[in-house]
């Protein structure tokens, strides 16, 4: 296995980081594998917004519900689903843009964050660096909004706190690989038997380090999953501009 995937497969969210910058050689190599990833139809509409300044990043922790990593990290990246630039071009082309009044419009703009994203991590590791995505700023999307001074047309999807590790995290078990690659059809047979399994070993692992409030994945999920857990952001995707009507 080469030296890449041995570093993919050995994942961590890491929540702990030294008081020390990054490098800005090493940080804009890092931001740069996020930009040169690929986009639906090249439409490149994703936009990153570097936030350095120790109190913006505390103002995040905040909005994301009190995750002081965020705060001790010295970068957070917000990933922001960008239909401003992507307007900005259809209408010198002579066009009105329209996408953005679509479930499409949200869709790629997430999946194409997602792998900007992904890319970000991968290259912070590459870098020696820890990487903990951060879902938690949509808890309060309209504050990230009014923080980054972000246009219509945009929306803060995710972040990702970057730094030098000060203690490493434990590698946390994934479901059964067979819960995660189907062959040819999807497996839905099986997957009660793989969920029980792997609510067994994660609870071995919450006792392996020293975790009291671990719980199983199936309780954790149900935990968020039986309500819209951050409402806010049907809302303010709305009031940036984002119609879900085509």
């Amino acid at each position: 296995m080469n030296e890449t995937l041995q570093l993919m497969h050995s994942h961590r969210s890491v929540r702990s980081y030294q008081d020390r910058p990054i490098a800005p050689d090493m940080l804009d190599a890092v931001l740069d594998a996020a930009w040169k990833g690929p986009t639906s139809i090249n439409g490149q509409q994703v936009s990153l917004v570097v936030v350095q300044d120790a109190e913006r990043r505390s103002r995040i922790a905040e909005i994301a519900g009190g995750q002081p990593w965020i705060a001790q990290a010295p970068v957070f990246v917000a990933l922001v689903v960008d239909f401003h630039k992507t307007r900005v071009g259809v209408e010198m082309a002579g066009e009105q843009q329209v996408i953005h009044n679509s479930v499409e419009a949200f869709a790629v703009g997430a999946v194409d964050a997602g792998i900007a994203l992904g890319n970000l991590i991968t290259a912070a590791h590459a870098a020696g660096l820890g990487a903990v995505p951060i879902g938690g700023i949509r808890r309060d999307p309209q504050a990230m909004i009014e923080l980054l001074e972000l246009p219509a047309l945009t929306f803060p999807i995710a972040g990702v706190a970057l730094g030098h590790i000060q203690d490493n995290s434990a590698q946390k078990p994934r479901l059964p690989r067979d819960s995660f690659v189907h062959r040819e059809r999807y497996q839905a047979d099986s997957l009660p038997g793989h969920i029980a399994a792997y609510d067994d070993t994660l609870r071995q692992h919450w006792q392996t380090i020293g975790r009291a409030d671990g719980e199983p994945w199936s309780d954790s999920i149900a935990r968020f999953y039986r309500q819209v857990y951050f409402p806010k952001v049907a809302p303010a995707a709305r009031a940036q501009g984002f119609g879900f009507e085509l």
